[in-house]
């Protein structure tokens, strides 16, 4: 694969945008802004904990950067509803970030990492899974979603 930039240091790289364009959009705080922080977070966590925990159950790389490495295809668990539940966990993280210190900007950061990882990491993760898995993969693609 051609990016090189592993997801987590993306990830940490919009979340910092995120932070720290606060000052540039408007400020909102609420209860109800909190509580859907917390909410993002917990469900990004989880979501990105289940995939990890699917991989290493079925014993294979979770490494994105080296994925022909991978040794099976994970279709269980979270990955019945996502075909990339990590991307998907990281981007409710940034979401839990966006309610929290910046609604207007992290909106914007979290659309712009989700395209970034779609076109720089999924699309070409795809290509590769095509490649090792033939048929097992595309009749996963058929069944599942790229993101929900």
């Amino acid at each position: 694969m051609s990016n090189k930039i592993p997801p987590p240091i993306v990830t940490l790289f919009f979340g910092l945008c995120i932070y720290l364009s606060r000052s540039y959009f408007p400020e909102f705080s609420s209860y109800v802004l909190s509580s859907l922080s917390v909410i993002s977070f917990v469900i990004g966590i989880s979501v990105f904990v289940a995939a990890v925990s699917s991989f290493k159950k079925q014993e294979t790389t979770v490494n994105p950067i080296s994925i022909e490495k991978a040794s099976s295809l994970v279709v269980d668990g979270v990955f019945k509803y996502s075909r990339n539940p990590m991307y998907l966990g990281m981007s409710f993280i940034l979401l839990g970030l966006t309610f929290k210190f910046n609604v207007i900007g992290g909106l914007l950061f979290t659309i712009i990492f989700m395209l970034f990882i779609t076109i720089f990491q999924i699309k070409p993760e795809e290509v590769a899974m095509e490649k090792l898995f033939d048929q097992e993969w595309k009749d996963y693609i058929k069944n599942v979603r790229r993101w929900l």
